[in-house]
């Protein structure tokens, strides 16, 4: 998660609040920035256009600002993304960063951001420029290491350098900076471990190097940060534990770990970080129980730690979280039942505990979370006899319930429940009839009962969730026509098929011939009638459907040719028509088709088959 931004309009601003009347521009720093102008090779939109050597540098050049006693440049700001109240320019520049610029030796700022096609290595020169305080060099092609000299720009608050192509160590030295506020590193090829040194930056407020390819520890010094607001080292390599000085981090504000390879538990500690807002250490080897104190952090509004290996029980503590929004545990090797103290999360808008080893029931306490938006339990032993009605009480716009326990037929609270926008209760024990009231459930983008024993035709009422868009019935014991799921109505702007699979039930009638021309399967891209007695033939309408992806017909009864032009489709990488009866050549097609995708039936030759006539 990037957590720097940078104001190059303040910047440009501050180019030309310098008296116009001052005296000419310094002839050494003049001649290092023709220096830097002649190293870049194309200027699309004029960037350095007004940078003349028959004009003032001090009083002519846009993005150049000079002190007035003195006649030399302070401020060189050529940012390739600048706004205003009525423009957005997007510039570019190809070249290089000339040594030159290490001349400029009164400089202060030093913003050359989102140039896109700045490339070669930092100059180690830069590290000459003692007066400055703000390098920033993001979003380019720098390649190469960060130059030691660095460390030598004893006044340099801010320093980004995210967003290049850096690799090797971070050099130790650049942290004896001690007014450094801002470091950002992030999205290069760093590689190594943060250097124990870091501890001295007494005055830093936010260090991001994320998106990188450091490993190692934190470092235990990491504690001494007291200002640190915002922590990123997401998306590295980093090993160890989560060191218990981390709790020292009084005003930390934002904490991201995600995606490294962090291994045993979450310290005590953590609960000294009172400022802390968002905390993510998901996707680690994380071990051990979530900590008690867990529950001590008083303005924590997203916590995610999914996607480790935390056991144990959910401590209650955890309802003295008042101000969380959102909570993502899912993945972990959590035990015991949901603590009732949960319904204390008046905030708690997500609540995600899928894949546990949670067990039932739902405490009704749940009931008094009126502002949960997502509830997710799939694959935890919750074993449901019924879904609890309160659920139907609340306003829920996602529900994930798959491999619950569920037994019986759908509740009839679901005909009410028309805030439900995500439904899944697959992989369950739900038998009986697809009622006609799921015709009421209108909200839905997405519904998943797959795997159940719902045995039924589908009710014609189907036809008014006009804002589906994502339907697995697969698994069941449907039957009848397929008509009423391809001819449902759409809205203005949802409710045409992305995915659509009603594979293994018993649906007959054959596949609609116009189902090509059928506004809710227009832009569908994976498409599973497999294994139904639907017979009939394939529709020459389906070569319609250009943003099919994958296509499985597989046994389904299906007679005669595959219509030309099918397989011809843009985006296809699968096709499945496998054991049916279908003859003649297969149509031409550039994808790597595999043969299996066509066995099975006798009457079929050609590529990839053997050829015909043999």
């Amino acid at each position: 998660m990037a957590i720097y931004t940078y104001s190059s309009k303040l910047l440009l601003l501050l180019s030309f609040t310098f008296f116009n009347y001052c005296i000419a521009c310094h002839r050494t720093d003049r001649s290092a920035l023709l220096a830097f102008k002649a190293s870049i090779t194309t200027d699309p939109l004029g960037l350095l256009e007004s940078w003349d050597h028959t004009t003032d540098c001090c009083r002519e050049w846009v993005g150049i600002a000079c002190d007035p006693a003195t006649g030399r440049v302070v401020n060189l700001t050529r940012p390739g993304l600048m706004s205003g109240a009525d423009f957005v320019t997007d510039a570019s520049l190809v070249g290089i960063l000339s040594p030159a610029i290490g001349s400029l030796s009164h400089l202060r700022v030093l913003d050359l951001t989102n140039l896109k096609r700045l490339t070669g290595p930092i100059p180690p020169s830069l590290g000459h420029l003692s007066h400055l305080t703000d390098l920033l060099l993001s979003s380019n092609d720098l390649t190469g290491h960060i130059p030691a000299s660095l460390s030598r720009l004893r006044h340099l608050r801010r320093l980004f350098l995210n967003s290049n192509r850096l690799s090797g160590r971070i050099p130790s030295s650049i942290f004896s900076s001690k007014s450094l506020i801002q470091l950002a590193l992030f999205e290069n090829q760093l590689t190594g471990g943060i250097p124990e040194s870091i501890g001295r930056l007494e005055f830093l407020e936010k260090l991001d190097c994320h998106a990188n390819l450091l490993a190692g520890p934190i470092p235990d010094s990491i504690g001494s940060l007291h200002r640190l607001t915002h922590l990123d080292l997401s998306d590295n390599r980093i090993r160890g534990s989560i060191p218990s000085s981390i709790g020292n981090l009084t005003s930390l504000i934002v904490l991201d770990l995600y995606k490294n390879d962090l291994a045993g538990s979450i310290p005590a500690s953590i609960s000294g970080m009172f400022s802390l807002q968002f905390c993510r250490l998901s996707y680690n080897r994380l071990t051990g129980r979530l900590p008690k104190s867990i529950g001590y952090l008083p303005r924590i509004q997203k916590l995610v730690l999914e996607n480790n290996a935390i056991s144990g029980e959910i401590p209650s503590s955890i309802g003295g979280l008042t101000t969380l929004c959102d909570i993502f545990l899912a993945n972990n090797r959590l035990t015991g039942k949901i603590p009732s103290s949960i319904g204390k999360l008046k905030n708690l808008q997500t609540l995600d505990l899928a894949r546990n080893h949670i067990s039932g029931p739902i405490p009704h306490e749940f009931a008094n979370l009126h502002n949960l938006q997502s509830l997710d339990l799939c694959y935890n032993p919750i074993r449901f006899t019924s879904l609890p009605a309160w659920l139907g009480e609340m306003s829920i716009y996602r529900l994930m319930l798959s491999n619950t326990g569920i037994m019986g037929p759908l509740p009839d609270w679901l005909r009410l429940a028309s805030s439900i926008s995500a439904l899944d209760l697959s992989n369950n024990h739900i038998s009986g009839e697809l009622p006609f009231w799921i015709g009421n459930m209108t909200g839905l983008t997405f519904l998943n009962l797959s795997r159940n024993a719902i045995r039924s035709t589908i009710p014609n009422e189907f036809k008014n969730l006009a804002m589906l868009m994502d339907l697995d019935l697969s698994y069941n014991n449907l039957y009848g026509p397929l008509l009423p799921v391809l001819t449902k109505g759409v809205s203005e702007a949802l409710g045409q098929y992305k995915t659509l699979d009603v594979s293994r039930n018993d649906f007959t009638g054959g596949i609609d011939e116009s189902i090509g021309d059928l506004v809710a399967m227009e832009v569908v891209e994976i498409l599973d009638f497999s294994y139904n007695p639907l017979g009939g033939r394939i529709p020459e309408s389906m070569a319609k459907l250009s943003a099919l992806k994958e296509v499985r017909l597989a046994n389904d009864g299906l007679l005669g040719e595959i219509p030309d032009g099918l397989l011809d489709l843009q985006e296809l990488t699968e096709f499945d028509v496998s054991g049916n009866e279908l003859t003649g050549r297969i149509p031409r097609h550039d994808a790597p088709l595999p043969a299996v995708g066509f066995s099975g039936n006798a009457g079929l030759c050609g590529d990839p088959l053997p050829p015909c006539g043999l």
